[in-house]
């Protein structure tokens, strides 16, 4: 039988199991919860993501991230490793980071792999729940479509890893060690996209770098 988990008030509820949750989770637990070393040397969601045991009722909530949305494995999902709240260890099946820009580090997207539900050899299941500064959206990308998204509106996908395009590079681009302000990724269907809100741009004026406003 799976176990489920239960979504209310920015709260995901779940019972005793091993957890793959972010770092600074669970809020709150009845009995322990015991943080264990996470095995192997290629992990790129090792900074984002802690695997926890827990004994009893086990509440996970990120007040900075408090729109939570429960996703199903009915296929391989990808989801972006530092908006993952909780997850099933035993469903997870990798890590990679997704280069908008080849043989590039910058901007690249790290995002945790987990499995169709049943294919996880537990009874846990294949899910995944995300925690996001905003509300998400499901969008179906048909056979010939291409959605461009924002990399930072990136929740979770299906099907295959998107590309990066830039309309237009500047010389800034060129040689600042980031991706392209403009960049986008592209993600070309069949496949599913999960975005929420993308957020504000930083921005510095000229000439008041250090200042103090008054």
């Amino acid at each position: 039988m799976a176990v489920l988990v239960k979504i209310d008030s920015g709260f995901a509820e779940t019972g005793a199991g091993a957890w793959l949750a972010g770092r600074t989770q669970p809020a709150a637990f009845l009995g322990t919860a015991v943080r264990r070393r996470r095995k192997g040397w290629l992990m790129p969601d090792r900074a984002a993501l802690s695997l926890f045991e827990t004994t009893g009722k086990t509440l996970f909530s990120d007040s900075a991230r408090p729109f939570l949305t429960y996703i199903p494995c009915a296929e391989p999902v990808f989801a972006v490793s530092s908006k993952i709240l909780v997850a099933p260890a035993s469903a997870r099946t990798g890590a990679k980071n997704v280069r908008l820009v080849p043989l590039s580090i910058a901007g690249a997207a790290t995002v945790t792999s987990f499995a169709v539900t049943g294919e996880s050899g537990t009874d846990e299941g294949s899910w995944v729940v995300v925690a996001t500064a905003g509300r998400t959206m499901r969008v179906n990308v048909e056979d010939g479509e291409t959605l461009s998204v924002r990399p930072k509106a990136l929740v979770a996908y299906t099907g295959a890893p998107p590309s990066g395009f830039c309309a237009k590079l500047t010389l800034l681009d060129m040689i600042l060690p980031r991706s392209p302000r403009e960049m986008l990724m592209r993600f070309h269907g069949p496949c599913t996209v999960w975005i929420e809100g993308s957020p504000p741009r930083e921005r510095t004026m000229p000439g008041n770098r250090g200042r103090m406003a008054m």
